[in-house]
């Protein structure tokens, strides 16, 4: 199977970068946003949708399923105190892409029974776009993939220097925000990862 290359993406670093990474090929992008109201959050969800109607990227917004429905994302990817995998799942049908976070065992095999698709576990290392981020114990993310048999991406202050750690345990794919959006050269980035993710 493939390993992805998941993109969190918000408009903080401007849509030049986030285009050049849909450019240089990305698998995923994610658009999370914090602090903005609905509307803003639903233009943007739309001008992402838009930049990624040239590529066969997939496209999901963070948190807000009504988001991901009204921008006809590919899917939305919910938290523990978001809306519940079952009744996204209900809402958004079988075509649609589900993730969810899951931080233990009993989360992970409970958002598969649901009807997720993929999951992301974390924090790997500090990330500045999540302060209060818990980091992830090795053996438990490696307990964690045992568990289920659906996909899992590695989150939380990921980049090319640190992913073999999350790699070696069995990661599915590696979830990255700063780590490719902050590069000087973001299509530089992307490949660099893409080759490790290859190997």
């Amino acid at each position: 199977m493939k390993r992805w290359l998941y993109l969190i993406a918000d408009f903080s670093y401007g849509e030049e970068k986030i285009e050049a990474a849909l450019k240089a090929g990305i698998d995923y992008i994610q658009l999370r946003e914090k602090n903005i109201s609905s509307a803003e959050y639903l233009k943007r969800a739309k001008i992402i949708r838009k930049m990624t109607e040239k590529y066969p990227t997939k496209f999901i917004v963070n948190d807000r399923l009504d988001i991901a429905m009204l921008s006809d994302a590919d899917g939305v990817h919910l938290g523990q105190s978001d809306v519940p995998v079952a009744d996204a799942r209900r809402i958004l049908g079988k075509n649609k892409v589900i993730g969810a976070t899951a931080k233990t065992v009993e989360q992970a095999v409970q958002a598969q029974e649901a009807g997720a698709d993929y999951l992301g576990s974390g924090a790997w290392f500090f990330t500045s776009t999540k302060k209060d981020a818990v980091p992830i114990a090795e053996e438990m993310y490696r307990d964690i993939l045992k568990a289920v048999t659906i996909p899992n991406v590695a989150v939380g202050g990921i980049t090319a220097q640190n992913c073999e750690k999350p790699l070696s345990c069995g990661a599915n794919g590696l979830a990255i925000s700063a780590g490719i959006l902050g590069a000087e050269d973001v299509a530089a980035e992307v490949k660099k990862l893409q080759k490790i993710l290859a190997e």
